[in-house]
């Protein structure tokens, strides 16, 4: 073998090197997604479109599968995706508060669950594109290499704060994004791209082949606007499936008023509480879990909990001590709160005012600062309930923190009109909200909630399931990515009077707590 000349061995230590560098760009997610950036236009010009609408023919493996497809996607969060097929209108949308579907029998419902937070985060994926991923928390993650409609690709996934996760492969040549896999709306797909056109500046494929159901749907494009006007009804509930909204401040007193009356039935219940909280790095890795179980009741309308296991393992005797000595006293600060309470509010109705906390948020505060919209009626765990979505109100400018923080919030209410009873809740954050001028603490934009409840023993609605996605700053310095979820069962009857017997040993006189519930040592008596 002839040795290498010096030219031959510069050419090959080029090409080492140029071979080394496309390793380490394919392994960095934030390059490849860099450069697709740059393929499809650039930053500057995606950065442009409020709002994009694609319509096409579809063409399936038979002739009765031709129909149409439609696609409109509007910032910050809106989706709206229609396929008609078969003579059927399949439709899935989000209008920033709710997400809502129609199925092949024409049957309109509010999507929950899981479901409901891809399609919210579909609304993410297609307006974002793929801009300032790290600003909105979500984690990307380089997979390897891929065959994409016979090309070679690079494999990606972006992980969402609320746990969706986005496949994505881009042509290893041109960093196109050429396929995507994704559950949407709780049913799972396969997209891929083709065709490339460049309209308004923006690289946009004209031939998407979409694999939904067992079904692969050819489309077509045949029509691309680029910031044409869309307005809000395109994404909302649609009116013909909408119900007449109440009085909303007379709903809103009345579940209020039945709010107070449950609050005293509640005591009369303990139950089971299981914690499990897991937090991320900014990349999406896991960096710390808890998984608690608690043992619970309520006491003056607040929950008082005592730890009983760790990571699925009893505590011990010793451990078991000091966590019942921490719910005695949260017993007795709980006390001390409400003969301050009862104190303040009959001092005030001796000078004749209202007593009223300026921290707590009540009903004028969410009628002065929300606007409630797209009512409907809807069946919710076998009960009829009234539906409707909440946004800040734009004509109103919050006068305290509590305001402010409820300024920035828009989701949906599902209210038991007959038990009233709010029955689930969903909201998120739709800007960002500083504590102390952020110095304490700031929630961002995109942190979101959910809780639902139940109706037990034919008596009193109780918590059954919440969940958290936040993600904020603590004191300027330390960043949170936090996912939390709580469950709630094994609800049983018991009396908050019985507490001072509580720990006694067995065969004293006064009952004992409801089996479950972790004993709590000299509890004073509550009245």
């Amino acid at each position: 073998m002839r040795p290498m000349n010096n030219r031959h061995r510069a050419f090959f230590l080029l090409l080492l090197f140029v071979i080394s560098a496309i390793q380490c760009l394919a392994q960095d997610p934030q390059k490849i997604i860099a450069q697709s950036i740059k393929a499809a236009g650039g930053a500057r010009s995606l950065s442009r479109v409020q709002t994009l609408s694609v319509q096409g023919n579809i063409s399936g493996s038979d002739a009765a599968e031709a129909g149409a497809f439609t696609m409109v996607a509007k910032q910050p969060n809106r989706l709206y995706r229609e396929l008609h097929v078969n003579n059927a209108t399949l439709i899935e949308a989000y209008n920033g508060k709710s997400a809502w579907t129609q199925n092949a029998a024409g049957e309109i419902s509010t999507l929950l669950g899981q479901p409901a937070v891809e399609m919210e985060a579909a609304a993410q994926f297609y307006n974002a594109r793929l801009l300032n991923l790290a600003k909105t928390k979500v984690a990307a993650n380089y997979l390897g290499h891929a065959q994409i409609l016979g090309r070679a690709a690079l494999q990606l996934t972006l992980t969402y704060p609320t746990r969706v996760v986005w496949e994505l492969f881009f042509d290893a040549q041109s960093y196109l994004l050429v396929g995507e896999k994704a559950s949407i709306a709780g049913i799972p797909e396969e997209i891929y791209y083709d065709d490339f056109r460049v309209v308004n500046g923006l690289k946009l494929p004209y031939k998407i082949e979409l694999h939904r159901n067992g079904q692969i749907y050819n489309v077509t494009v045949t029509q691309v606007d680029v910031n044409e006007k869309a307005g809000e009804r395109t994404f909302d509930f649609p009116r013909k499936s909408q119900a007449q909204l109440p009085d909303i401040k007379k709903l809103f007193e009345q579940i209020d008023a039945n709010q107070k009356q449950l609050d005293k039935i509640k005591e009369n219940y303990a139950g089971t509480h299981i914690e499990e909280n897991t937090e991320y790095d900014k990349n999406g890795k896991v960096t710390k879990q808890v998984n608690n179980e608690y043992t619970f009741f309520y006491l003056d309308g607040e929950q008082v909990e005592t730890l009983v296991k760790k990571d699925g393992k009893p505590l011990s005797g010793s451990e078991q001590e000091k966590e019942n000595e921490k719910t005695r006293k949260h017993i007795e600060e709980l006390q001390k709160k409400e003969q301050k309470k009862e104190a303040k509010e009959e001092k005030a109705k001796e000078q004749g005012k209202e007593a009223k906390d300026e921290d707590e948020a009540d009903i004028e505060t969410f009628l002065r600062v929300s606007q409630f919209v797209n009512p409907r009626h809807e069946r919710f765990r076998s009960r009829d309930v009234l539906v409707f979505d909440f946004e800040p109100n734009p004509d109103y400018k919050p006068k305290s923190m509590v305001e402010h923080m409820i300024s920035e919030l828009a989701g949906a209410v599902w209210v038991d009109e007959q038990a009233m009873e709010v029955v689930r809740l969903e909201a998120y954050f739709v800007g960002g909200v500083k504590l102390a001028g952020g110095m304490l603490a700031s929630l961002q934009k995109g942190s979101s909630f959910v809780f639902e409840q139940a109706f037990m023993n034919n008596e009193v609605w109780l918590p059954t399931y919440d969940e958290v996605h936040l993600n904020a700053r603590l004191l300027l310095v330390k960043g949170m990515k936090v996912n939390a979820v709580d469950r709630y069962s094994d609800y049983k009857r018991f009396n908050v009077e019985t507490l001072n017997t509580v720990g006694k040993p067995k065969g004293a006189e006064e009952p004992a707590p409801a089996p479950g519930t972790a004993p709590v040592p000299s509890a004073p008596h509550v009245q």
